[in-house]
């Protein structure tokens, strides 16, 4: 399946790594990150191109786990070439539209309660990137897509909960980008698209949410297995690796709001997709019952 086209509007000027500023009067332009270092033109290394990664983030006590979820997202970070900067989509920030953190010192935010105070203690010190950040920004709305940087976000416990084991030392820096409440599976997958390209040049594209996600049906401790939840992933599994169409289409499933209720924390599944199709199963696991905590790559 090709990456679906990007709507046309009128150029916008913005400078590249020479301070020059150029006339994008293409809008179908690979978005690139070469404005966004001054040291050299991103993409002319010879690193490896980085995949797209979804993770099924779980519970906010991801961050202080020693599991098999966190040792598969330990190995991701030791094995892939060190990224240049990370973009991540957390189910954790909707918004009424795209928005995109350019904040440089992003805080951690402890976005929830009842849970052991030691997790409330936790930073992850990461820096941001607001280069980067705006020329995303300047390049998405020369393609139509309206969005706007956002120099106060803070870091959610769907960002620093798993790059905390991926890359412990918080020493990539990282742009977030929101899910706006009016995107669907195919707009997240369009976003995913445009920014493709961006892991030829050493930025690693993540969407972290979960795979299957009903609070309710949660049993916190339980050996058990849902396997209505587990049947979905299956299902949706099989879709990714054999029909991207029928993937989007995933509300066709039967009785799917019993494995998502709401859908944010499956949406960044589909922002990854776009940026990668070629799925390959990192980890697979359930976890309290009914939350599914599969790692994908996408290539």
């Amino acid at each position: 399946m090709s990456y679906p086209k990007p709507v046309k509007k009128s150029p916008a000027n913005y400078p590249n790594h020479h301070g020059q500023h150029r006339d994008d009067t293409d809008p179908t332009t690979p978005i690139t990150a070469a404005v966004a270092w001054a040291d050299a033109p991103a993409g002319q290394s010879n690193a490896a191109r980085l995949p797209a990664i979804f993770i099924s983030h779980g519970a906010p006590t991801l961050a202080i786990e020693q599991s098999a979820t966190t040792s598969a997202l330990a190995r991701i970070g030791h094995n892939l070439p060190k990224p240049r900067a990370i973009i991540i989509m957390s189910a954790h920030w909707l918004s009424s539209k795209l928005e995109i953190s350019s904040n440089p010192k992003p805080k951690t935010w402890h976005d929830f309660s009842g849970f052991d105070a030691k997790l409330h203690r936790i930073q992850y010190p990461v820096d941001g990137h607001a280069a980067l950040a705006e020329s995303l920004a300047q390049q998405l709305s020369a393609r139509g897509i309206a969005c706007s940087v956002n120099p106060l976000r803070v870091c959610d416990h769907g960002v620093w909960a798993p790059l905390r084991h991926l890359y412990p030392q918080a020493d990539v820096p990282i742009v977030q980008v929101s899910l706006p409440q009016h995107y669907d599976s195919n707009a997240c997958y369009q976003l995913g698209a445009q920014l493709a390209q961006l892991r030829d040049q050493q930025i690693l594209i993540i969407g972290s949410g979960n795979i299957t996600h009903n609070l309710k049906a949660l049993r916190w401790q339980a050996d058990s297995v849902d396997e209505s939840a587990k049947d979905f992933k299956l299902w949706l599994l099989q879709q990714l690796k054999t029909d991207i169409p029928a993937a989007l289409d995933w509300q066709q499933y039967p009785d799917y709001q019993n494995i998502h209720p709401s859908d944010e924390h499956l949406l960044p599944l589909f922002f990854a997709l776009g940026a990668g199709q070629r799925v390959s199963v990192v980890h697979e696991s359930m976890a309290h019952h009914s939350l599914g905590m599969d790692i994908y790559r996408f290539d």
